[in-house]
């Protein structure tokens, strides 16, 4: 087999052709087994992707199916950060960082931010609450004088 993994667009075209040749060297009678196809696998890694190719060795794949489906999902992560990275190239202007935004308009003299209103509303602290429906409302009572008549 001459198959490098290089030499495909993507792990699964490469994959299918591994499967194919597999299956027909099958029906000639040749036993290839996992061992064979994660051997076959690590040596064809590019050479700019030696260190790649330890790291994989090292985590020790029993199955070539298991080397396969790690090797999808960095295929993929790696598309996700392609697509990233083009929509904002590295050195372009960053996004402008909410809180920082809020930080700033409070230095400009803007005291409409956090905590600092005109003293509407209920504010913070344990009894803005007190009377609204609910265990400290006077209306709320744990048991009504029917429950003590019946008890």
């Amino acid at each position: 087999m001459h198959l490098k993994l290089q030499d495909f667009k993507s792990v699964s075209e490469y994959n299918s052709a591994i499967f194919k040749i597999s299956s027909q060297l099958k029906l000639c009678v040749e036993n290839i087994t996992d061992k064979d196809l994660l051997e076959k696998t690590f040596s064809t890694f590019h050479a700019s992707n030696v260190l790649l190719q330890q790291q994989y060795c090292e985590k020790g794949f029993k199955k070539y199916s298991e080397l396969i489906s790690c090797l999808l999902v960095a295929e993929q992560n790696n598309e996700l950060l392609m697509r990233n990275h083009e929509i904002r190239p590295t050195g372009s202007t960053p996004f402008p960082e909410v809180n920082a935004m809020l930080y700033n308009n409070f230095e400009r003299g803007n005291k409409h931010g956090r905590n600092h209103g005109h003293g509407r509303g209920r504010g913070r602290g344990r009894n803005n609450y007190r009377f609204q429906s609910g265990y400290n409302s006077p209306y709320h009572r744990k048991w009504t004088d029917k429950d003590k008549q019946e008890k």
